[in-house]
């Protein structure tokens, strides 16, 4: 395309589709929208967001705790510029089954892919495939109410190990630990208070790599460990190794000041003799253990028994390195956070060993390197599941603005008319939900939610329930179709 007389003017808008409707894909679709060529008149764009799931929001409804403080806040900011009109959004639809990479470059001009990353990074050691080893991340899916993963887990273990020192492996700690009463405030769904409602769990032990200076959870994560009733915070004194690196990013880092000034602080308040610790629960914060093995025994063979770390030191720079002493801690279950690893996606180059499409700045490349015209990537699959939401919005329009950059010489859709992409779905049987669907689902969880609460309490604990999240796909599909088909 040589000129955009037709694309992008009165005449035509430049056509562009967004996979995932996470933070990713809606931050890029509202920075597209509220772009300079777009406010001036220069440029007229008509967004489409496809998601995987009936619901929007990715990540901060699959993937964050249910009572991390900051969701709230995060779905309004989505929710408003997603009820704006301007931006349409097809949930249930699944790239490369229900829509392949043909069909996008047919009806778009450009495509930009914001799939995020869903499952754990490999932890390599003996022993991770027995029973009682667990994803993370597999794990966030279950309480978050993901509809594709199981509706039960086995919730046997008292003493648990979880690898990892990133928010990842907080949430995961604190959700295990924390008495399920406590969680039904949140929107949890019924069978995950009732997992977690029978747990036996005493003991949850977090594990990492390095120091205290040089974990990757934010001082909003560590605080929340605090909040949890009648669970007591436990530390140990041989883990609280400073190096140089460590002082220095002390003193020049405010976040490393104050998680460093907050753990160093709980560990002067607490008690020399731990039998005065007087909680049910009791959650562990070990640092400077590597994991080595994790290990079954001859009464339970096949199952996870015990853990093997060895301890570490710093090296200075805030690595570690192995000391060659050994320690063992009886568990029976592990579970690894240790971060999340994204999924390849059909017919888009991918590099496997980051975990991210093969791109440069956004801009999606070929097996030689050389850019795929209209293709880009944003957030998570496109740099690597580091960062918090933030970082994301910088991702978005480092990608928005190669695409503006190129938009002159975009291929262009053959079939870009706005009603093509949703007969297509029909004339294949997908059964694809709306925003207004989504509201009618949103409605839906807020009133199972209020029901709760009126009829006393859920599950005979008085408590004000704000929504209950609908689970299964079917129902979650069923319900945003049906709440749209009442309104026409």
């Amino acid at each position: 395309m040589s000129s955009s007389t037709t694309v992008g003017s009165a005449a035509r808008p430049l056509r562009v589709a967004v996979v995932g409707s996470g933070p990713a894909g809606v931050y890029a679709a509202d920075i597209l929208t509220k772009s300079e060529a777009v406010k001036s008149g220069e440029l007229t764009v008509s967004i489409d967001l496809f998601d995987r799931y009936p619901a929007p929001y990715g990540l901060i409804r699959y993937g964050v705790a249910p009572d991390h403080p900051r969701i709230k806040g995060i779905v309004n900011a989505l929710h408003k510029v997603l009820d704006r009109g301007d931006i349409r959004f097809f949930g249930n639809v699944d790239y490369g089954t229900d829509l392949t990479i043909e069909d996008l470059r047919k009806h778009y001009d450009a495509v930009i892919f914001a799939t995020g990353a869903i499952k754990d990074a490999d932890l390599n050691i003996p022993g991770v495939e027995l029973e009682g080893s667990f994803g993370g991340a597999d794990f966030v899916s279950w309480y978050d109410g993901h509809p594709d993963v199981p509706r039960e887990w086995p919730l046997d273990a008292k003493e648990i190990a979880v690898i990892g020192n990133g928010n990842v492996a907080l949430d995961v700690a604190r959700v295990l630990s924390k008495h399920a009463d406590d969680l039904l405030v949140t929107e949890i769904p019924d069978n995950v208070y009732a997992g977690l409602k029978a747990s036996p769990v005493t003991d949850v032990h977090v594990f990492g790599r390095r120091g205290p200076a040089q974990v990757k959870f934010t001082p909003l994560e560590l605080r929340e460990l605090s909040h949890s009733k009648d669970v007591d915070i436990i530390l140990y004194a041989e883990d609280f190794e400073f190096d140089e690196e460590s002082d220095r990013q002390i003193q020049t880092n405010n976040q490393t000041k104050t998680m460093v000034g907050t753990l160093t602080n709980w560990i002067a308040e607490q008690p020399e003799d731990l039998s005065e610790l007087k909680a049910s629960r009791r959650l562990h914060l070990h640092f400077l253990h590597s994991p080595v093995e994790i290990y079954d025994d001859a009464e339970t063979p096949g199952k996870v028994a015990g853990i093997k770390f060895e301890r570490t030191e710093l090296d200075g720079t805030g690595n570690a390195r192995g000391t060659g002493e050994y320690v063992d801690y009886p568990v029976q279950a592990v579970y690894r956070a240790i971060g999340y690893f994204g999924s390849a996606l059909p017919d888009v180059e991918f590099d496997h060993k980051k975990g991210v499409v093969t791109n440069d700045g956004g801009r999606v490349l070929d097996a030689s390197g050389q850019h795929v015209p209209g293709l880009y990537a944003t957030g998570w699959i496109k740099r690597g599941p580091v960062g918090l939401i933030g970082h994301t919005k910088g991702d978005a329009l480092e990608t928005v603005t190669y695409l503006l950059e190129d938009r002159e010489n975009l291929p262009v859709a053959a079939a870009p008319a706005e009603d093509a992409v949703t007969e297509l779905l029909d004339a294949r049987g997908v059964k694809f939900t709306s925003w207004e669907g989504w509201l009618a689902l949103d409605a839906h969880e807020l009133a199972l939610g209020a029901a709760a609460t009126e009829a006393g309490g859920s599950h005979g604990v008085e408590v004000k329930r704000e929504r209950v999240k609908v689970v299964p796909r079917e129902d979650m599909v069923s319900i945003s179709r049906d709440g749209v088909a009442a309104q026409v």
